[in-house]
């Protein structure tokens, strides 16, 4: 006879149902400050601001974050109904993925702002001539954002690991070398020399430098620039390790969940980050000063890409271990 397969962990439960309820209810301010903002509301935002410029422009803008923000909710519901468990890793993995990388540069980046403004750290001094938003918008808005990664993150663990969790039980040392492991390793150096591009071009500009950024980049620099810089080189170097611990294991005792782990978040945070500020840097400018640099481009571009492979070496492992944890389909008890 066909072995009956296991039956599927619970997606409900006390836990789970608390979380999504969060992740609903943080979603909720951020949606209705951008859909006041559609409507013509000027809520939390200042006259003079840039925002009021270009009123098309605006629109469409907050109409994609709130279909963005409206796909938490979704994604918060299929993560703990029965049906979730059902659909195909590849249509509810790449959202997540994306929700991900989005997510985790403003849960750690946005805390730590907030800490060295408090340790003294020097702000915009023309912040009060023109200021872009009420202050309060920041708090309420990036608030809701680590709510919604902290539930997020969370539901998605608990989901993975009842659905998917047998393929990263183990060691690096107890991976077998498979024929696709020469690919795996060529890929995981293609990937870490394309990251030198945005890890260096970050460090760069986290340590003072401004080879590469335009004037005014130059000129807003702060202690919230500076933050940001060193959160982006982070997440590079986090990439980076994961991949290469999974493709060079040479016998280590690291659970295999800690380069896996490891490889998603940095992949997520640089590839989606340079993804969303490459599809910005196409807009129209009117300020020259205002325009991105060939280097901003550039560097946007390369962790987009970079991220991708990443995510993508990662997906091919995991099938691979999943095709080899699969019985053959003849097979009889």
């Amino acid at each position: 006879m066909t072995p009956t397969p296991l039956a599927p962990a619970p997606v409900t439960g006390r836990l789970r149902t608390g979380l999504r309820t969060l992740a609903i209810l943080s979603c909720l301010p951020y949606i209705a400050i951008k859909a006041a903002w559609i409507c013509g509301s000027r809520l939390g935002i200042p006259a003079g601001s840039s925002l009021l410029d270009h009123r098309t422009t605006m629109i469409v803008a907050n109409s994609t974050s709130v279909l963005m923000d409206g796909a938490v909710v979704v994604i918060a519901l299929l993560l703990t109904r029965p049906r979730g468990r059902r659909l195909p890793a590849w249509l509810l993995v790449p959202p997540i993925w994306v929700a991900t990388g989005l997510l985790l540069p403003i849960m750690t980046g946005y805390p730590l702002q907030l800490l060295v403004r408090a340790g003294g750290g020097k702000t915009l001094a023309h912040d009060a001539a023109r200021p872009f938003l009420d202050a309060w918008v920041f708090g309420v808005v990036y608030t809701g954002f680590i709510l919604q990664g902290v539930a997020l993150g969370t539901l998605f663990v608990l989901y993975a690991k009842d659905r998917w969790g047998h393929l990263w039980a183990g060691t690096l040392r107890g991976l077998p070398d498979t024929p696709t492991t020469p690919a795996l390793r060529a890929g995981a150096v293609a990937a870490s020399l394309a990251a030198l591009v945005p890890g260096t071009t970050h460090l760069l500009w986290a340590t003072g430098s401004t080879a590469g950024l335009n004037a005014s980049r130059t000129a807003e620099r702060s202690s919230d620039f500076y933050a940001l810089e060193a959160v982006d080189v982070l997440f590079v170097v986090l990439m980076v390790a994961g991949v290469l611990l999974l493709a060079f294991r040479r016998g280590s005792a690291t659970p295999l969940r800690v380069p896996l782990a490891l490889a998603w978040a940095g992949s997520g945070a640089t590839g989606c980050w340079g993804g969303w500020l490459c599809l910005a840097s196409l807009g129209s400018v009117a300020d020259i000063a205002d325009r991105p640099t060939p280097a901003m481009v550039l560097t946007y571009a390369v962790q987009m890409l970079a991220g991708t492979l990443v995510v993508t070496l990662g997906a091919y492992f995991l099938a691979e271990r999943a095709a080899g944890a699969r019985p053959p389909s003849g097979l009889r008890a």
